[in-house]
């Protein structure tokens, strides 16, 4: 169902395409077809317009034209002054002399830095002075910078397949067309029951949309096709460049996509560009994360473990083993509570989170340090258990069944469990004789009631 979004417009193509930002915002961005701007649209301007929003990114399939409000005379601000006529402006020059005696001449500027201070400042407000002067910080190795990856183009597809496809059409098939490239079947439902409205505002008759949606249906594979192989062609012209999450998303729509030998060709060779990509952004990863923890930047190269490009896998043991080490290093007792924090949500987090041991805990940890543990308890409960912290139990596999759950009795409690049955076999009665047969034995013993009777039948039925 698309919804609607405020949007600006921000350039416009030679291909009759706009592309759009999000109103006052950079993100999300895109671009959407020219014939749905309403006339003397121009750079700048912020819209309304529908969207549909879906795995391949934000496709507008309306744009609204701005309502301008009328100035009503409500919209202005009456000033009523006096009637006298004096200058907007005065000024009033006051005496050196009277500025020292409304200022009493107590203070005078100090020879520190401008300070004032008293004249009769004694020895005590001097050492007040030197405890509130700042000691020396010292100096720290500079850091190596890291030098910063350049951000990635987002995919730009082209028109082409798209028009080829549409100029092939028939004329009464080009509307149907245009709104299922927009938003698929549901854009046509749409657009045919905005036409009924104002068909039956005018007194006009209904449009049966049977025959359009399946029109747009059979239409709707080629489209597609014609679609994916505009995204294709821009993606496997800039293949090394590219978003590795926008190549990924032509690769997957390859699948249903691909219909034709010439598709087909094209969708192998994104496959194996893909490939090669996740190859060699993950050695890239490894070699960042050896390079952060060379540098001692600790918390960053857990950040960075835990978004590996390549998913699945296994993390190399002698880095783990290293990124274990260092976090480890990073928890003692000296640490402040706000950098443990931020160490220990990094380590949860992480492929090492099990293998970090803390050399100590801070004397004295604030209540937000101890907060983040309870809520990270679950994922680091080794760290947990040195704040004397309990990590919660882990919860029962879907689909098991726990006590008393299920059946209820009258005041809603659980069933009771029967007891166990008794291994001591009961003696039988005095004046019966001891059975000689199997069937007397499966029978039980007697007793003074009538289940005794029962269980004789029982056993001489499964004796027959």
């Amino acid at each position: 169902m698309p919804r609607r979004i405020d949007v600006e417009l921000t350039s416009e193509r030679a291909d009759g395409t706009w592309t759009w930002r999000a109103a006052g915002a950079k993100q999300p961005k895109g671009d959407l077809d020219g014939t749905l701007l309403f006339a003397g649209a121009k750079v700048g301007d912020v819209v309304r317009a529908d969207a549909n929003f879906d795995v391949d990114g934000i496709t507008i399939i309306g744009v609204q034209p701005p309502k301008e409000r009328p100035r009503t005379e409500s919209d202005r601000i009456e000033v009523i002054g006096t009637e006298r006529n004096q200058p907007a402006v005065t000024t009033t020059l006051v005496e050196k002399s009277r500025r020292r005696e409304r200022s009493g001449g107590r203070r005078e500027r100090g020879d520190d830095e401008g300070r004032r201070r008293p004249k009769d400042a004694g020895p005590s407000s001097r050492r007040d002075e030197q405890r509130r002067e700042r000691r020396p910080r010292p100096e720290r190795a500079p850091r190596p910078e890291i030098e910063s990856k350049p951000k990635p183009k987002r995919l730009r597809p082209g028109r082409a397949h798209r028009q080829e496809v549409l100029a092939a059409l028939p004329e009464e098939h080009k509307p149907i067309a245009e709104q299922v490239l927009r938003g698929g079947i549901p854009a046509v439902r749409q657009a045919v029951d905005k036409q009924n409205e104002e068909n039956k505002v005018a007194a006009k008759p209904e449009i049966n949309a049977a025959p359009l949606v399946a029109i747009a249906e059979d239409l709707l594979p080629r489209l597609r096709t014609a679609e994916w192989h505009d995204r294709a062609e821009a993606a496997l012209a800039e293949v090394d460049e590219i978003d590795l999450r926008d190549l990924r998303s032509v690769v997957v729509a390859a699948d249903v996509a691909a219909r034709d030998e010439q598709t087909r060709t094209l969708a192998e060779q994104l496959r194996d560009a893909l490939t090669r990509r996740v190859e060699s952004e993950h050695r890239e990863w490894l070699g960042e994360i050896d390079t952060l923890l060379r540098d001692g930047r600790v918390v960053r190269a857990l950040r960075l473990s835990s978004r590996p490009p390549k998913a699945g896998t296994p993390f190399p043991p002698e880095l783990s083993a290293r990124l274990a080490e260092a976090s480890s290093a990073a928890l003692t007792p000296e640490t402040g509570s706000e950098r443990y924090a931020t160490v220990v949500d990094a380590v949860a987090y992480s492929p090492v989170r099990q293998n970090v041991k803390p050399q100590g805990v801070p004397e004295k940890p604030s209540d937000e340090l101890r907060a983040a543990i309870e809520r990270l308890a679950s994922r680091v409960p080794q760290i947990a258990a040195e704040f004397g912290i309990e990590a919660p139990t882990s919860p029962p596999p879907r689909g098991a069944r726990t006590p008393g759950r299920g059946r209820s009795r009258e005041r809603g409690g659980p069933k009771p469990v029967p007891p166990p049955p008794s291994l001591e076999p009961t003696p039988p009665p005095a004046s019966s004789p001891a059975p000689a047969s199997g069937p007397a034995t499966a029978s039980g013993p007697a007793t003074a009631s009538g289940p005794a009777d029962d269980s004789r039948a029982e056993g001489e039925h499964v004796e027959g």
